[in-house]
Protein backbone atom coordinates (compact mmCIF):
# COMPACT_ATOMS: atom_id res chain seq x y z
CA UNK A 1 0.00 0.00 0.00
CA UNK A 2 1.26 3.08 -1.13
CA UNK A 3 0.65 5.65 2.23
CA UNK A 4 1.29 8.56 0.29
CA UNK A 5 -1.48 7.85 -2.44
CA UNK A 6 -4.15 6.74 -0.10
CA UNK A 7 -4.76 9.84 2.14
CA UNK A 8 -7.92 8.62 3.81
CA UNK A 9 -5.51 5.62 5.23
CA UNK A 10 -2.53 7.99 6.38
CA UNK A 11 -5.83 10.09 8.40
CA UNK A 12 -6.67 7.42 9.89
CA UNK A 13 -2.96 6.15 11.30
CA UNK A 14 -2.71 10.07 12.46
CA UNK A 15 -5.90 9.22 14.62
CA UNK A 16 -4.48 6.18 15.83
CA UNK A 17 -0.95 7.78 16.89
CA UNK A 18 -2.87 10.82 18.74
CA UNK A 19 -5.02 7.84 20.63
CA UNK A 20 -1.52 6.58 21.63
CA UNK A 21 0.46 9.66 22.34
CA UNK A 22 3.24 8.54 19.99
CA UNK A 23 4.03 9.36 16.51
CA UNK A 24 5.84 7.29 14.28
CA UNK A 25 8.79 8.55 11.99
CA UNK A 26 8.19 5.39 9.73
CA UNK A 27 4.36 5.25 8.81
CA UNK A 28 4.51 1.99 7.12
CA UNK A 29 5.69 0.34 9.97
CA UNK A 30 2.57 1.13 11.79
CA UNK A 31 0.33 0.19 8.86
CA UNK A 32 2.26 -3.22 8.75
CA UNK A 33 1.55 -3.54 12.48
CA UNK A 34 -1.99 -3.49 10.90
CA UNK A 35 -1.63 -5.57 8.17
CA UNK A 36 -3.19 -9.23 8.71
CA UNK A 37 -1.51 -11.75 6.33
CA UNK A 38 -5.04 -12.50 4.75
CA UNK A 39 -4.91 -9.15 3.46
CA UNK A 40 -1.07 -9.59 2.76
CA UNK A 41 -2.00 -12.58 0.61
CA UNK A 42 -5.11 -11.24 -0.93
CA UNK A 43 -3.23 -8.16 -2.25
CA UNK A 44 0.02 -10.84 -3.21
CA UNK A 45 2.06 -8.77 -0.66
CA UNK A 46 5.78 -10.30 -0.12
CA UNK A 47 5.59 -12.99 2.44
CA UNK A 48 7.24 -10.75 5.58
CA UNK A 49 4.48 -7.58 4.81
CA UNK A 50 1.82 -8.55 7.00
CA UNK A 51 2.41 -8.03 10.89
CA UNK A 52 3.50 -11.79 12.03
CA UNK A 53 7.21 -10.89 12.15
CA UNK A 54 6.63 -7.48 14.17
CA UNK A 55 3.85 -9.39 16.39
CA UNK A 56 7.29 -11.78 17.21
CA UNK A 57 9.92 -8.86 18.04
CA UNK A 58 6.65 -7.21 19.83
CA UNK A 59 6.18 -10.54 22.40
CA UNK A 60 9.80 -10.31 23.13
CA UNK A 61 9.65 -6.74 23.84
CA UNK A 62 6.79 -6.93 26.09
CA UNK A 63 7.99 -9.56 27.74
CA UNK A 64 10.99 -8.06 28.61
CA UNK A 65 9.42 -4.51 29.79
CA UNK A 66 6.95 -6.23 31.83
CA UNK A 67 9.80 -8.23 33.30
CA UNK A 68 11.93 -5.65 34.58
CA UNK A 69 8.96 -3.32 35.70
CA UNK A 70 7.69 -6.27 37.89
CA UNK A 71 11.29 -6.44 39.31
CA UNK A 72 11.52 -2.92 39.78
CA UNK A 73 7.81 -2.93 41.87
CA UNK A 74 7.84 -6.20 43.39
CA UNK A 75 11.06 -6.07 45.45
CA UNK A 76 9.56 -8.68 48.32
CA UNK A 77 8.04 -10.58 45.52
CA UNK A 78 9.58 -14.85 44.66
CA UNK A 79 9.98 -15.78 40.63
CA UNK A 80 6.85 -17.60 41.70
CA UNK A 81 5.03 -14.76 41.87
CA UNK A 82 6.34 -12.49 39.97
CA UNK A 83 5.84 -15.42 36.85
CA UNK A 84 2.33 -15.29 37.90
CA UNK A 85 2.02 -11.60 37.37
CA UNK A 86 3.83 -11.57 34.01
CA UNK A 87 1.38 -14.58 32.93
CA UNK A 88 -1.84 -12.31 33.61
CA UNK A 89 -0.57 -9.34 32.29
CA UNK A 90 0.87 -10.82 29.21
CA UNK A 91 -2.62 -13.01 28.51
CA UNK A 92 -4.78 -13.40 25.70
CA UNK A 93 -7.40 -11.66 27.93
CA UNK A 94 -5.78 -9.07 28.52
CA UNK A 95 -3.93 -8.00 25.44
CA UNK A 96 -7.31 -8.37 24.01
CA UNK A 97 -9.18 -6.00 26.41
CA UNK A 98 -6.30 -2.99 25.84
CA UNK A 99 -6.68 -3.79 22.52
CA UNK A 100 -10.33 -3.06 22.00
CA UNK A 101 -10.14 -0.25 24.51
CA UNK A 102 -7.76 0.86 22.36
CA UNK A 103 -10.19 0.49 18.95
CA UNK A 104 -7.12 -1.72 17.11
CA UNK A 105 -10.13 -3.51 15.65
CA UNK A 106 -11.21 -0.67 13.72
CA UNK A 107 -7.67 -0.43 11.92
CA UNK A 108 -7.02 -3.41 10.65
CA UNK A 109 -6.51 -4.59 7.09
CA UNK A 110 -8.52 -7.72 6.42
CA UNK A 111 -8.96 -10.20 3.92
CA UNK A 112 -12.69 -10.54 2.54
CA UNK A 113 -12.78 -14.01 4.31
CA UNK A 114 -11.74 -12.68 7.62
CA UNK A 115 -13.26 -9.97 7.49
CA UNK A 116 -16.65 -11.45 6.61
CA UNK A 117 -15.85 -13.93 9.60
CA UNK A 118 -15.74 -11.14 12.16
CA UNK A 119 -12.31 -10.58 12.00
CA UNK A 120 -12.11 -7.66 13.61
CA UNK A 121 -13.62 -9.16 16.79
CA UNK A 122 -11.39 -11.75 16.85
CA UNK A 123 -9.21 -11.75 20.30
CA UNK A 124 -6.24 -13.68 18.05
CA UNK A 125 -6.15 -10.78 15.70
CA UNK A 126 -6.26 -8.13 18.39
CA UNK A 127 -3.77 -9.74 20.26
CA UNK A 128 -1.34 -10.48 17.66
CA UNK A 129 -1.96 -6.37 16.26
CA UNK A 130 -1.49 -5.05 19.91
CA UNK A 131 2.16 -7.04 20.13
CA UNK A 132 2.75 -5.82 16.15
CA UNK A 133 2.10 -2.47 17.24
CA UNK A 134 4.80 -2.90 20.36
CA UNK A 135 7.50 -4.04 18.01
CA UNK A 136 7.04 -1.32 15.26
CA UNK A 137 7.46 0.80 18.02
CA UNK A 138 10.49 -0.07 19.15
CA UNK A 139 12.03 -0.55 15.82
CA UNK A 140 10.67 3.20 15.16
CA UNK A 141 11.54 4.65 18.19
CA UNK A 142 13.76 2.51 20.98
CA UNK A 143 13.56 0.59 23.79
CA UNK A 144 12.08 3.55 25.61
CA UNK A 145 9.25 4.42 23.30
CA UNK A 146 8.23 0.96 23.69
CA UNK A 147 8.35 1.16 27.31
CA UNK A 148 6.39 4.16 27.39
CA UNK A 149 3.72 2.85 25.56
CA UNK A 150 3.61 -0.43 27.44
CA UNK A 151 3.34 1.31 30.61
CA UNK A 152 1.01 3.74 29.74
CA UNK A 153 -1.61 1.12 28.37
CA UNK A 154 -0.39 -1.63 31.18
CA UNK A 155 -0.04 0.68 34.08
CA UNK A 156 -3.39 0.29 35.42
CA UNK A 157 -3.59 -3.46 34.90
CA UNK A 158 -0.17 -3.78 36.49
CA UNK A 159 -1.73 -2.10 39.71
CA UNK A 160 -4.45 -4.64 39.72
CA UNK A 161 -2.76 -7.50 39.30
CA UNK A 162 -0.24 -6.17 42.37
CA UNK A 163 -3.48 -5.91 44.18
CA UNK A 164 -4.58 -9.27 43.31
CA UNK A 165 -7.63 -7.95 41.37
CA UNK A 166 -6.11 -8.49 37.68
CA UNK A 167 -8.07 -11.07 35.41
CA UNK A 168 -6.58 -14.47 35.87
CA UNK A 169 -5.50 -16.72 32.80
CA UNK A 170 -5.29 -19.59 35.05
CA UNK A 171 -3.98 -21.72 31.61
CA UNK A 172 -1.24 -19.48 31.20
CA UNK A 173 0.02 -19.51 34.75
CA UNK A 174 -0.24 -23.03 35.21
CA UNK A 175 1.86 -23.68 32.05
CA UNK A 176 4.38 -20.98 32.83
CA UNK A 177 4.95 -22.70 36.64
CA UNK A 178 5.04 -26.70 35.19
CA UNK A 179 7.51 -25.33 32.56
CA UNK A 180 9.59 -24.07 35.53
CA UNK A 181 9.08 -26.42 38.00
CA UNK A 182 9.09 -29.75 36.23
CA UNK A 183 10.60 -28.83 32.64
CA UNK A 184 7.41 -30.00 30.83
CA UNK A 185 3.96 -28.64 29.65
CA UNK A 186 0.45 -29.62 30.81
CA UNK A 187 -1.85 -31.25 28.79
CA UNK A 188 -5.82 -31.09 29.12
CA UNK A 189 -7.91 -34.48 28.69
CA UNK A 190 -11.69 -34.65 28.05
CA UNK A 191 -13.27 -36.54 30.68
CA UNK A 192 -16.66 -36.08 29.73
CA UNK A 193 -19.50 -34.02 27.49
CA UNK A 194 -23.33 -33.80 29.16
CA UNK A 195 -26.26 -32.79 27.45
CA UNK A 196 -27.71 -31.95 24.12
CA UNK A 197 -24.95 -30.66 21.24
CA UNK A 198 -27.00 -27.07 22.02
CA UNK A 199 -26.55 -27.04 25.46
CA UNK A 200 -23.05 -28.84 26.30
CA UNK A 201 -21.11 -28.99 29.80
CA UNK A 202 -17.87 -30.30 29.70
CA UNK A 203 -15.77 -31.89 32.50
CA UNK A 204 -11.72 -31.61 31.93
CA UNK A 205 -8.55 -32.40 33.45
CA UNK A 206 -5.53 -31.26 33.95
CA UNK A 207 -2.39 -33.64 33.70
CA UNK A 208 0.78 -33.33 34.13
CA UNK A 209 3.85 -36.34 33.08
CA UNK A 210 0.67 -38.42 33.77
CA UNK A 211 -0.28 -37.01 36.96
CA UNK A 212 -3.78 -35.55 37.64
CA UNK A 213 -3.85 -32.08 39.37
CA UNK A 214 -7.20 -30.34 38.75
CA UNK A 215 -11.18 -31.37 37.53
CA UNK A 216 -12.65 -28.42 36.29
CA UNK A 217 -16.08 -28.26 34.18
CA UNK A 218 -17.91 -25.69 31.99
CA UNK A 219 -20.40 -24.67 29.09
CA UNK A 220 -17.18 -25.41 26.92
CA UNK A 221 -14.05 -26.97 27.04
CA UNK A 222 -11.70 -23.20 27.12
CA UNK A 223 -13.90 -22.26 30.49
CA UNK A 224 -13.91 -26.42 31.44
CA UNK A 225 -9.80 -25.95 30.57
CA UNK A 226 -9.78 -22.82 32.40
CA UNK A 227 -11.05 -24.04 35.67
CA UNK A 228 -8.92 -26.93 35.51
CA UNK A 229 -6.03 -25.37 35.69
CA UNK A 230 -7.50 -22.74 38.40
CA UNK A 231 -7.55 -26.19 40.85
CA UNK A 232 -4.26 -27.85 39.45
CA UNK A 233 -2.80 -24.51 40.67
CA UNK A 234 -4.32 -24.54 44.13
CA UNK A 235 -3.11 -28.52 44.35
CA UNK A 236 0.48 -27.28 43.11
CA UNK A 237 0.00 -24.39 45.82
CA UNK A 238 -0.36 -26.65 48.81
CA UNK A 239 1.91 -29.44 47.54
CA UNK A 240 4.80 -26.92 47.55
CA UNK A 241 4.71 -23.11 48.65
CA UNK A 242 5.59 -21.65 45.28
CA UNK A 243 3.38 -18.38 46.04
Amino acid sequence: MNLKKDKDRLKKLKIFEKSIGYGFKNKPLLNQAFTHKSYANEKNFESSSDNERLEFLGDSVLGVVVSHTLYNECPGKDEGVLTRYKSQLVSGETLGRIARELEIGEYLLLGKGEEASGGRKHVSNLMCAMEAIIGAIFLDGGLKASHNFISKVLGPEIQLVKEGKGSKDYKSIFQQIVLRKFKTTPSYRILSEIGPDHKKHFIVEAVVSGKRYGIGSGPNKKNAEQASAKEALSALESEENLF
